[in-house]
């Protein structure tokens, strides 16, 4: 078991590099952000033609296989799920659907729901999609247009939110996010607010996570090695030491903060101001206004084509 290698969401992949991998971070924040507000207020059929959108750019971008399925066979599982669930689900909706009957007969009847005659629907619409009734153990199945439509909405949110925000860290150094997000925070000095403080500390907190990771491995691996039957410790036991195993991690974690500290004090880092670090230098080129540029046609088709009706 090894999570540095295993777990598939929020990684960065070095190599090989892609044309995602060398457009602006800046550039890659403006669609991240675009991706992510985009699907608000949109018909399903926008939505569904982002999630295509975030697939082609995937494929076109040609990360190895052996990356993008670990994270979008688990993400259009989990979609899948909700898909399925949304759609028997109730839709909220306590409206009966009945065919259409007239308001006389041709004999006078005491209940007018009782005339045989019924008007036909003059169009192919249908708000019951599926009614199966209950069998056995089997629940009853209905999917309505509202139903189905909550599911498509519901599921390709989930998965446009979480896989653009992966695609985005999957193809952006931690370093890049930081130096770009310093770049766009510069106007906020004018409020006296620590920029490069913040740009420091995300970046210390992206760089920690695989320490995080590596300690957690460490723990379980010390834990498999001492084949300890969880059957003959029972509940409680098992429980205290899950307990001893998390103040452990806590301990080591704690550990490593004080190593790095002390690693920049002893470097003399005393402010980021005073020992700016400058890994990466952002400079916009002719890929990153052209994805700019590409970004005037996609509103544009948002707002004429993915409103909702």
């Amino acid at each position: 078991m090894d999570l540095l290698r295993s777990l598939p969401i929020g990684l960065y992949l070095e190599q090989p590099e892609t044309w995602l991998h060398r457009i602006d971070p800046r550039v890659k924040l403006a669609w991240l952000m675009t991706f992510l507000i985009a699907p608000l207020l949109a018909n399903p059929v926008w939505r569904l033609a982002l999630v295509g959108l975030l697939m082609l750019i995937t494929l076109s971008a040609a990360i190895p296989l052996r990356v993008w399925r670990k994270q979008m066979g688990w993400l259009i599982l989990l979609c899948s799920l909700i898909f399925a669930i949304a759609c028997i689900a109730p839709d909220g909706l306590a409206v009966e659907s009945q065919p259409r009957t007239p308001q006389f007969c041709s004999e006078p009847v005491e209940n007018p729901a009782e005339c045989p005659l019924e008007l036909p629907q003059p169009t192919s619409y249908r708000y019951t999609y599926v009614d199966r009734p209950g069998f056995l153990f089997i629940p009853q199945i209905t999917i309505t247009r509202r139903s189905l439509d909550i599911a498509v909405r519901v599921s390709t949110l989930f998965f446009t939110l979480i896989y653009s925000t992966n695609l985005y860290l999957l193809t952006t150094a931690p370093e890049e996010i930081t130096a770009g997000l310093e770049d766009l925070m510069k106007p906020l000095r004018w409020f006296k607010l620590p920029v490069s403080e913040i740009a420091l500390t995300l970046t210390l907190s992206l760089r920690f996570i695989p320490l995080v990771l590596e300690e957690i491995q460490n723990l379980v691996r010390s834990i498999r090695t001492r084949a300890i039957d969880w059957k003959k410790l029972g509940l409680r036991r098992s429980f205290k030491l899950w307990l001893v195993v998390a103040e452990k991690l806590l301990e080591n974690l704690l550990l490593r903060s004080e190593q790095i500290a002390t690693a920049m004090d002893v470097r003399g880092f005393t402010s980021p101001n005073e020992h700016k670090v400058q890994w990466h230098h952002l400079k916009l080129r002719w890929r990153d206004w052209l994805a700019l540029a590409v970004l005037i046609p996609f509103w544009f088709a948002r707002w004429s084509f993915g409103g909702m009706a």
